[in-house]
């Protein structure tokens, strides 16, 4: 029974009903003992000097659910909590990367956003990668973990941080009114959103952003993908290309980042972790991000995605741009070579 509720635990439900595979690159490891690894955890963090390759070996290569348990042991036998204990003794990149882990999914896709709004100013990036590719599921999620976290509705934050046409687009994707996908290919709603793009935008002066925004908020993803085929038939440009030309700064990018992930999502992941590995350094705010809120959601197709595009495999692009216990955790999260 329980390899049962482990498979079912994998797959979470898409908005057709039917189950949205997962492909994480961290699973739950068998023959468990949270007990074991807590202790293990104590006498890694009070080392002189800290032991950071057990604490990578545990946190890395642990379920969410199996560190929530460990987290729980850990308290019971050091009397303080496992977070705590792993910020007075680890530092930098991998103090976050690891802090991350004790964070569900959306807990830390909702921190993330919190800190994106609450700082002096804005981080827009992260905000528009955090509401343009998560879908309506992963959002509700996320509002509810928020409120439960900060005690305020996520919406009001986002409307209080950002203004004008940017403003409405985050909070029409914030509000989660996208259709579910159907059975039934709708051809004519496909032609006439297809023509309304068209004419809201490349045909006349200035663009039309509301019927922008409100189709693409609020219409399913497999519609999207046949009406972004079908505005080929009628603007000389595809649609990214239309973007680029009709709008600027932070909406231009909201609308890529949706339109990149309403095409295929991993390969958008997969190009923004290429992008924050590109120079000598890394942006590793930006790789720690996406390799903690996607390894237990789709990191596996993300890596084949990355080895399609990019003819070098995630795993060598992160040991060439990143050092030390940061690189070795980050490698882990990523679970293999291609």
């Amino acid at each position: 029974m329980a390899l049962v509720s482990e498979f079912l635990s994998q797959l979470t439900l898409s908005y057709g009903g039917e189950a949205e595979p997962r492909f994480p690159t961290v699973v739950p490891v068998r023959d468990f003992d949270p007990a074991k690894d807590a202790a293990r955890l104590e006498t890694a963090i009070k080392t002189k000097g800290v032991d950071e390759q057990t604490i990578i070996d545990i946190l890395t290569r642990r379920s969410y659910e199996q560190r929530r348990d460990i987290a729980f042991e850990y308290e019971r036998i050091a009397r303080k909590d496992l977070p705590t204990a792993l910020k007075g003794a680890l530092s930098g990149s991998l103090e976050s990367l690891m802090l991350g882990l004790m964070k569900s999914t959306s807990q830390y896709d909702a921190s993330e956003l919190r800190a994106s709004i609450k700082g002096l100013g804005t981080d827009e990036e992260t905000l528009i990668e955090l509401v343009c590719s998560r879908n309506n599921e992963e959002l509700m999620a996320i509002k509810k973990v928020y409120k439960e976290m900060f005690k305020k509705e996520l919406d009001k934050d986002v409307a209080g941080d950002t203004s004008g046409n940017f403003a409405k687009l985050l909070l029409a994707l914030v509000q989660t009114r996208r259709d579910e996908p159907s059975n039934v290919v709708d051809y004519q709603t496909i032609d006439e959103d297809a023509r309304l793009l068209y004419e809201a935008g490349v045909q006349r002066k200035g663009t039309d952003v509301a019927a922008w925004i409100s189709i693409m908020c609020q219409r399913s993803v497999p519609h999207l993908q046949k009406v972004f085929e079908r505005y080929k038939s009628y603007s000389p440009y595809d649609m990214k290309e239309s973007i680029r030309k009709e709008v600027k700064g932070d909406l231009e990018k909201s609308f890529l980042t949706l339109v990149e992930c309403f095409e295929n999502r991993q390969l958008y992941f997969a190009n923004r972790l290429h992008e924050a590995m590109k120079s000598k350094g890394a942006k590793e705010k930006v790789v720690t991000r996406i390799m903690v809120s996607r390894c237990e959601v789709d990191l596996m197709r993300i890596r084949t995605e990355f080895k399609r595009e990019h003819k070098k495999s995630l795993y060598q692009t992160i040991a060439e741009h990143t050092k030390g216990d940061y690189q070795k955790a980050l490698l882990s999260l990523c679970g293999g070579d291609d």
